[in-house]
């Protein structure tokens, strides 16, 4: 009898080893199970968004690092900026302290007769933004377009309100609206802060 005993002492060990080899496999697979689902809910909730897509602001530099100066005699273009920090859209409100200014300028005077027919306004604009040079690429490509909205907007014009600083300012912002609907249409984005004025005259 004592020698069934001790014979039947054994099984228990492997009964044993086979449950936590299953508990182990199991860990294992949860684990594994766990790791795939952090991975791909990563994949999927960096899903492409549309403003993945939009232009950046471009953070303010802190005075340090200057941009190079261009060499004598070149006429190149200073390199487009790079922004850093995305927008949920094109009408966020953007802190002028926190990000850097681009000015770029619209190289041909517009002239135009005036709405009153008595005479001709002729205008040189200079555009804004605080994002990359996404925006000013799309200025660029959308320049047929921009010039035409432009020359509509100073055709409407009032001459006794555009002798006024309180009128110039009321066509600055018609302009910029004018110009952000434009790039909205055809790019998706606006991005013009502010159009300025190089040069007025009215005759």
């Amino acid at each position: 009898m004592t020698k069934d005993k001790t014979d039947a002492a054994p099984k228990p060990k492997g009964k044993l080893k086979k449950l936590l080899f299953i508990g182990v496999g199991a860990l294992v697979l949860i684990g594994a199970g766990a790791g795939a689902g952090i991975y791909f809910g990563a994949l999927s909730a960096h899903e492409a968004k549309p403003e993945d897509h939009y232009p950046k602001l471009v953070v303010r530099s802190s005075g340090e690092e200057e941009e190079a100066p261009a060499a004598e005699g070149e006429d190149k273009e200073a390199a487009p900026k790079v922004g850093t920090v995305s927008v949920p859209n094109d009408k966020f409100k953007v802190d002028p302290r926190k990000y850097e200014v681009t000015y770029y300028p619209i190289t041909d005077a517009f002239t135009t007769n005036l709405a009153d027919g008595s005479g001709f306004l002729q205008a040189g604009i200079s555009l804004s933004t605080f994002y990359d040079g996404k925006v000013i690429n799309n200025i660029k490509r959308q320049a047929v377009p921009i010039r035409s909205v432009v020359l509509m907007v100073l055709a409407e014009q009032d001459p006794a309100l555009l002798s006024t600083s309180q009128g110039k300012q009321r066509l600055q912002r018609q302009l910029t609206g004018a110009i952000n609907d434009v790039l909205r249409e055809k790019e998706g984005f606006g991005g013009i802060d502010n159009v300025y004025f190089t040069s007025l005259v009215i005759q």
